[in-house]
């Protein structure tokens, strides 16, 4: 079953046409007073309707903003993110800086905050776009001239050491490159990992000594580029599928080990237990899968973990959830480190997003999100109204020393009854609850990507 040429101009995933500026916005409930900061999230949003192959990944990215301070909401704000080609769409001058490769785009994956930077990431080439505080485009960043290439459109901090880990790509490279960026945010190290046929390396795993590549079958194609497929990036069955371990010290070079073939587009976090293995919470897609569609017959997308033991040369891999499920978050404080909790939004459920034979219909994400105690193998799962959608969940503790449990899950989520958005605010530790806050936004958010609780300093 196919989606339509303009399934991602439609439905929950129609762009919006305007930016908004709102202030003191209505709230039902109570906005917790320790949250002190900017929730921030960033998705693509085309600045017109007229390409009948448009692909959801490759709208330009527009970041959606809620300021929070002293138990008030003070703003709403959604932003396109100004590269050259939208800068000259807006009539605007565009905020000159460093091009990699000709590969200008406004970055429409995730919003980072790092060494004093509000950063707007995507991968497979481009720089990521700095913004400030109130999502006005400053200009493309590499970080003080120190970044070699592009960047990667998730990154991993270490709270331990403060430095930010990347892995980045590009079609032209035979080699991925892991990039640390230090707490000062400059780059202090990059390590060049070869590798054939141009995967796609859409997230990684970090751990307190490694950094976990996941080296998949979905490839680089000039093919794909020639027969004008919306993104050239295809399955490819004869890339052998392996897991990459790289030291973090960089006293070896990565080893590599082989593994069935799946893809991976998001990791929950990664740990090494007192037996030396490294534990992977991810969620894995078990069969092929067509990246440039979105729409082939995947199978289960579900919340899996892989115990990989490097003195035996083997990874192992345990189901943890079988429902449909993506966008996997933790508690970003403890990343590289045990985990007990993981937030992830429900997709596929048989009764609403995906047909007999696997494919999505037209709620790819649903109206719930799910809490899972690892610990314990259990699982609740917030839903929102019948017709409500909700992408990714964000956690914020409620101080910063708090327990990993202590705090909050925020998350946009469509009101069908107001036409327009809710920035939801759940009690992490009466998850099922009715929520602690439902911030009232003054427009529709498109259903889109990755985002950050940014606190204040």
């Amino acid at each position: 079953m196919s989606a339509p040429a303009d399934r991602f101009l439609e439905g929950s995933f129609a762009p919006v046409e305007e930016e908004i500026t709102a202030f003191d916005l209505p709230v039902t409930g109570q906005v917790p007073a320790g949250l002190n900061g900017r929730y921030l999230r960033n998705g693509p949003n085309p600045l017109g309707l007229d390409d009948p192959h448009y692909h959801w990944f490759l709208g330009a990215g527009m970041v959606h903003g809620v300021r929070l301070r002293d138990g008030k909401a003070e703003w709403y704000r959604n932003r396109w993110v100004r590269s050259k080609a939208v800068a000259a769409q807006h009539d605007e001058k565009w905020p000159a800086g460093p091009v990699h490769e000709n590969m200008d785009f406004a970055a429409n994956t995730c919003i980072i905050s790092h060494g004093g930077r509000t950063l707007a990431t995507v991968e497979a080439g481009p720089l990521p776009y700095e913004l400030t505080d109130e999502l006005d485009t400053a200009g493309p960043c590499d970080f003080g001239g120190t970044l070699p290439g592009g960047f990667a459109a998730h990154t991993k901090v270490d709270r331990a050491t403060g430095e930010l880990h990347a892995i980045a790509y590009f079609w032209a490279w035979d080699y991925v490159q892991h990039v640390i960026v230090g707490p000062g945010g400059k780059v202090i190290r990059t390590t060049d990992i070869p590798v054939p046929d141009g995967p796609m390396m859409h997230d990684f795993a970090l751990t307190a000594h490694y950094v976990v590549l996941l080296d998949l079958p979905v490839t680089f194609s000039l093919n794909a580029v020639t027969q004008g497929k919306e993104l050239p990036y295809v399955w490819n069955s004869a890339h052998q599928a392996r897991v990459g371990l790289l030291p973090r010290n960089g006293s070896s070079p990565v080893r590599w080990i082989e593994i069935e073939p799946c893809w991976v587009f998001h990791c929950l976090n990664a740990y090494e237990d007192s037996h030396g293995r490294i534990l992977v919470d991810l969620c894995q897609y078990n069969k092929g899968f067509d990246v440039s569609t979105l729409w082939a017959s995947h199978g289960p997308v579900t919340l899996d973990r892989w115990t990989i033991d490097p003195a035996a040369g083997t990874v192992t891999q345990q189901r943890l959830d079988d429902r449909g499920q993506e966008f996997p978050r933790v508690d970003d404080r403890i990343i590289s480190r045990p985990h007990r909790y993981g937030y992830s939004a429900v997709i596929g459920e048989v009764t609403r997003a995906i047909t007999a034979t696997g494919d999505f219909t037209d709620d790819a994400f649903t109206n719930a999100i799910l809490k899972h105690d690892l610990d314990h193998g259990t699982v609740q799962a917030h839903e929102f109204g019948r017709d409500a959608t909700v992408g990714e969940a964000v956690f914020a503790p409620a101080a910063p020393d708090s327990a990993e449990d202590d705090g909050y899950l925020m998350a946009f989520v469509h009101d069908p009854d107001r036409g327009a958005a809710d920035l939801v605010i759940l009690a992490a530790q009466d998850f099922t609850a009715e929520p602690v806050a439902r911030i009232h936004l003054p427009a529709r958010i498109p259903l889109g990507f990755h985002g950050n609780w940014i606190p204040d300093h």
